[in-house]
């Protein structure tokens, strides 16, 4: 989990750690499995299977289909380093630092399974619309950043404006990086967001 790599996080047990894993297992299982048979055709006890867990333990970690597919460790950083950010900068500047910090604790081969599950995403009508209303919760959760950071409430317009831009430029770039093959997901992020700051031109 990559939050526990932030300096000033507790040391997580060996319980906490085992279901990290259990989690990261079962949900590189079902990506496998996705694509090697597809999504419809996959079934949660043959990911179940793959991972030596019970269907009842699957969907404690997952509690959807969807969810395996739509859901991550990233949010909970993003978060916690956005909360870190120097009072002084700006929100948008505190949003594309915490990304760039972020960038950094993230390996080479977690950015590629987060390039396959967002293929996944857009190939799949049903992820598609689990992620559209995943993409609801991230407005709401960074509203809820935004006025804790500035002391404005989280339902003034203006909140809820901005963190729809910055939910947009992160679809903007799940749009872009399906688009271009190359082009590495949590970088293209960080550019969106600097588009934002700098203005449309």
């Amino acid at each position: 989990m990559l939050i526990d790599e932030l300096d000033d996080q507790p040391k997580i047990g060996l319980r906490e750690r085992k279901k990290i894993k259990t989690r990261s297992t079962i949900q590189k299982n079902a990506i496998r499995l996705f694509q090697q048979k597809g999504y419809q055709e996959t079934t949660v006890e043959q990911i179940a299977e793959a991972s030596e867990v019970s269907p009842s333990t699957l969907f404690r970690y997952f509690p959807t289909k969807e969810s395996l597919v739509t859901e991550d460790d990233f949010d909970p950083m993003l978060v916690e380093l956005f909360r870190k950010q120097p009072k002084e900068l700006s929100p948008i500047r505190a949003f594309r630092q915490a990304v760039r910090e972020g960038s950094a604790l993230i390996p080479q081969e977690a950015r590629q399974e987060i390039r396959e599950r967002m293929e996944l995403i857009m190939s799949i009508p049903e992820l598609r619309a689990a992620s559209m209303s995943q993409n609801s919760e991230t407005l709401v959760m960074i509203a809820d950043l935004i006025a804790e950071r500035t002391g404005q409430d989280s339902g003034n317009l203006a909140v809820l404006a901005f963190s729809g831009s910055i939910v947009g430029a992160i679809l903007g770039a799940h749009t872009y990086c399906v688009l271009h093959s190359d082009a590495d997901y949590i970088d293209v992020i960080e550019a969106a967001l600097a588009h934002i700051e700098e203005g449309f031109q």
